[in-house]
């Protein structure tokens, strides 16, 4: 039986997540959004709270919280800015949590250790220029030679690429199956960022998300040690698919704080506007979009807390992930668009929050998986004709 209520652990991350949202990142988002940079003090803040070690056990420098706890830190980040939420999801969920689940315990100390104290920052490398949602499409190849794998290729779209210590990256290690697209002969692997070929840039020009490192990996010759192979030649798809359940999740939580801060800023600014002789608050359709962004919320919510659920069960949570990251992410685009709305011509102006929100929001119906795959994959699972299978490995478990 799901439990909606909060442990005083969970709580507790809540409100160290909410500080630094309040203290970090609100007061200078704007400045730093038009800007198009990273607030330099953001890292070294969550690294502080240890906000970047959830769900890692502390024996591996973690914070050792469970999964509805990262959701909540999700949750307020994203209200101040979905920049701030993007760190955890792809330095948490995309590089830490796979590492813990399918790495050696080499690699483990070496990587996820640093990485989980907030020391070294990391990401994941699948998304190509030619290849999304279509993951067999890449074209990176990892070529064995000796004890080290040659690897060739270049990765787009890569949150925090221009700032990450280590990517783990995906590559094809078997070119007969490429040619096939075969998806077992996919493999992954921790790089690093010092590394001799390996080199990135940051892409300017973005919709959204302006106060987040988005840029692109190349890869040229780039000599990996063998030992950096994660878990097993083969074993890359599975292990890519398990880092989208994981990076899908905290996008679906972080989209109920971006839906409660667009209903937040519709709120006051309902009690402040007057038209027609009265506050905007008593006229009916405005009350409408803000009743709508109050019911997104939360069933929202629950599809996010159900699945952070069997999260912390280590049961699959793929089609519980799936729907609350397609829900969640279509009402907080409904919820942006309607706050822009509410405020009327200043809404379409930098002068208040919503206009990036409005930007910020189109951007989550199309990384982790676009709100159309999603859609298939709902319906697949109605129809009969998609199940989940077992893994290789099962979610670890968590302290709750």
């Amino acid at each position: 039986m799901i439990d909606f209520s909060f442990t005083e652990n969970q709580l507790a991350v809540r409100d160290m997540a909410r500080e630094v949202a309040r203290k970090i990142i609100i007061p200078d988002i704007a400045e730093f959004d038009r800007a198009q940079k990273i607030n330099p003090t953001l890292y070294p803040a969550l690294a502080e709270a240890n906000l970047l070690g959830f769900c890692i056990p502390e024996k591996y420098g973690g914070l050792g919280t469970d999964y509805i706890s990262l959701g909540l830190a999700s949750e307020e980040l994203e209200y101040a800015d979905t920049s701030a939420r993007v760190i955890l999801s792809v330095h948490i969920g995309l590089f830490s949590l796979p590492v813990l689940t399918w790495a050696s315990e080499e690699q483990k100390q070496k990587y996820l250790v640093p990485a989980a104290k907030g020391e070294k920052i990391a990401t994941f490398g699948l998304t190509e220029p030619a290849a999304g949602t279509d993951a067999v499409g890449i074209q990176t190849t990892a070529v064995k030679s000796g004890d080290q794998y040659i690897m060739n290729g270049e990765k787009m779209w890569i949150s925090l690429a221009d700032v990450a210590d280590y990517f783990l990256a995906f590559a094809w290690t078997d070119l007969d199956k490429k040619k096939k697209r075969d998806h077992t002969g996919l493999s992954a692997f921790i790089v690093e960022k010092g590394w001799e070929g390996v080199s990135t840039a940051t892409i300017h020009g973005k919709l959204g998300v302006r106060a987040g490192n988005t840029g692109s990996i190349a890869f040229q010759d780039v000599k990996v040690p063998a030992e950096n192979l994660v878990f097993k030649e083969g074993a890359g798809f599975k292990i890519a698919m398990f880092c989208l359940d994981q990076g899908r999740y905290t996008v679906a939580a972080g989209s109920c704080g971006l839906i409660k801060a667009c209903r937040d800023a519709c709120v006051k600014y309902s009690k402040e506007r007057q038209t027609f002789g009265v506050n905007i608050e008593q006229h009916q359709l405005v009350k409408q979009m803000i009743a709508n962004m109050e019911a997104g919320y939360e069933y929202s919510t629950y599809l996010w807390m159900k699945a952070g659920w069997l999260k912390n069960q280590s049961l699959r949570s793929t089609k519980a992930t799936s729907l609350a990251k397609w829900i969640a992410c279509r009402e907080a685009e409904t919820a942006a668009a309607n706050a822009v709305q509410v405020h009327g011509a200043y809404g379409f102006s930098d002068e208040y929050p919503v206009e990036r929100y409005y930007r910020n929001a189109k951007g989550s119906s199309i990384y982790e998986g676009t709100r159309e795959i999603h859609t298939l994959m709902q319906a697949d699972y109605a129809l009969g004709l998609r199940q989940d299978r077992p893994l290789d490995r099962d979610l670890p478990e968590v302290e709750q």
